[in-house]
């Protein structure tokens, strides 16, 4: 009997295994994207984020989706499914259950879905953390750590694999 061969995704795909989903999610780390909340057919909530966190197997750590971060635990999901759009743009779609969440990178150009407001002024987001230091419209703030808390250092993608 012969080992079972490695699945092959080639622009769309349907992944349930948790290295793999965190994987094809890994460029989304530091990205500002948007995001649409549906409950089997009706949206019940979307906006734009920036992409902190990916975490794997610690199911203590809640998902979140906010406008100023956006923490992406993969045990909070059943499995994901992406796909390529035409102008070679990824669409990832995170289920759990009758829930999902359709993700996808924000870009300035970027036209907006069926009910949805322009940003404002038409300024574009901003696609780096330079560029999000740099735009008066987001409020950042850095919180700091009791010192008996853990060193969260490198949290972002190694410690929290």
């Amino acid at each position: 009997m012969s080992e079972a061969r490695a699945k092959l995704y080639i622009n769309t795909g349907v992944v349930t295994n948790r290295n793999d989903i965190y994987n094809i999610l890994r460029p989304l780390l530091k990205q500002t994207v948007s995001y649409t909340y549906h409950r089997g057919n009706q949206v019940l909530g979307r906006g734009t984020g920036w992409v902190e966190r990916l975490v794997v197997d610690h199911p203590e750590i809640a998902s979140y989706f906010t406008p100023l971060a956006i923490c992406l635990n993969l045990d909070s999901f059943d499995y994901l499914q992406f796909d390529t759009t035409s102008e070679q743009l990824l669409v990832y779609t995170l289920v759990i259950g009758n829930e999902r969440v359709v993700i996808e990178f924000a870009a300035g150009s970027a036209r907006p879905a069926d009910g949805e407001e322009l940003q404002p002024n038409g300024r574009p987001l901003p696609r780096s953390a330079e560029e999000l230091a740099r735009d008066l419209r987001f409020i950042q703030m850095e919180l700091s750590m009791s010192s008996d808390a853990p060193d969260a250092s490198d949290e972002d993608e190694d410690a929290a694999r």
